[in-house]
């Protein structure tokens, strides 16, 4: 329970806050490194904290933005049993109405390992889910970190918990070794797992490792290099492929293709990081092109904004973003003075032929 007490001293308020619903270490952070970014966030008030206290001192406005932003900090703590430097600085930024409208819907997408709640924690997230519970083929498209893969997992796990599906399938092209992958060592599996493994990773949070490999043995869950698919009909399947902005035109057909009855597709990629011969146009891009206009699928975007790993990444994507950006305007230009320079000349000639 929160205690809020406002006391008035001069043209200063005060505010107190008990943590007592939740434990005031993890709200703090490691060497509280989540209270330095929200007192950093609030230049003008005195804060204080003290054991399960919290007392703020300022201009009555400032005080009221702080305990929507406490309110907010805590909500997350007991929702997602968690709360780190990334979280917070993304909540400082967050609409309260927006989150706190989020906090009074169920958006749990599954319970993983140890009852760990799993669900959507950005808007495009939430976006990404509402689109594969309403389209049977979505796109995901954006930057490393924004949680496509792992919540297009989630969403697999939940539809065969769920017995809405009876398979999971999850795929990925092999571009770095070229799909030809004779050259490194050991079995056919040892060869693909390093290409596959982040789609391991996600799988482990959310099935106890004796099921996962139940199910991985008996078929229920398959995970493949793209090359795999190939001839194949998938009916009543929840099918992801991965990485998708390395395949070519060809494999995305392919595996597009490969949709059976009550199946639900999910394509993933970020098109900024392409690993295909340079002459060689991305599947995905392409895809993007030719179904923008198709009725009964869905591409959402995901932004910087979305990004969940460490604070660092989110920074790094915005500064190739500026720089891509940069680059194009000058690319843009010198081909503008280009076609200026030819024009020139151009009349020059026909000047002096004349």
């Amino acid at each position: 329970m929160q205690r809020w007490e406002t006391y008035f001293c001069f043209h200063m308020q005060q505010l107190e806050i008990s943590l007592e619903s939740v434990n005031p270490m993890e709200f703090m952070g490691k060497d509280e490194a989540n209270w330095r970014q929200v007192k950093a966030h609030f230049p003008t008030l005195n804060l204080v904290a003290r054991g399960n206290l919290i007392r703020a001192k300022g201009a009555k406005t400032d005080l009221g933005r702080f305990e929507e932003v406490v309110n907010l900090l805590i909500w997350h703590l007991e929702r997602y049993q968690r709360i780190d430097e990334d979280d917070v600085m993304r909540l400082l930024k967050a609409e309260t109405g927006d989150v706190m409208s989020r906090a009074r819907q169920d958006d749990t997408i599954v319970y993983g390992v140890g009852g760990t709640r799993i669900a959507a924690r950005t808007p495009n997230q939430h976006k990404l889910v509402e689109a594969i519970r309403a389209h049977d083929m979505v796109f995901a498209i954006g930057p490393a970190g924004t949680g496509k893969t792992y919540t297009a997992v989630a969403m697999a796990v939940a539809a065969l918990k769920d017995k809405r599906v009876k398979r999971i399938v999850l795929t990925r092209p092999a571009v770095e070794a070229g799909e030809n992958l004779g050259f490194l060592p050991g079995d056919l599996k040892e060869k693909l797992d390093p290409y596959l493994q982040p789609l391991y990773d996600a799988l482990f949070d959310m099935l106890p490792h004796d099921k996962l490999a139940d199910h991985m043995e008996k078929g229920v869950i398959e995970v493949a290099p793209l090359a795999f698919m190939r001839g194949r009909t998938l009916d009543k399947a929840f099918v992801i492929l991965d990485e998708a902005q390395n395949t070519t035109v060809a494999q995305m057909k392919m595996f597009l293709t490969r949709m059976g009855r009550d199946a639900k597709f999910v394509v993933t990629g970020d098109a900024s990081q392409v690993d295909l011969p340079r002459k060689q146009q991305s599947g995905l891009a392409y895809a993007q092109r030719a179904l923008k206009a198709t009725e009964g699928l869905q591409f959402i975007a995901l932004t910087g904004d979305d990004v969940v790993r460490h604070r660092l990444v989110q920074a790094v994507i915005q500064a190739f973003e500026r720089t891509d950006a940069e680059i194009e305007r000058e690319e843009q230009s010198r081909a503008a003075a280009r076609r200026a320079a030819r024009s020139a000349n151009s009349e020059a000639s026909d000047a002096s032929k004349s």
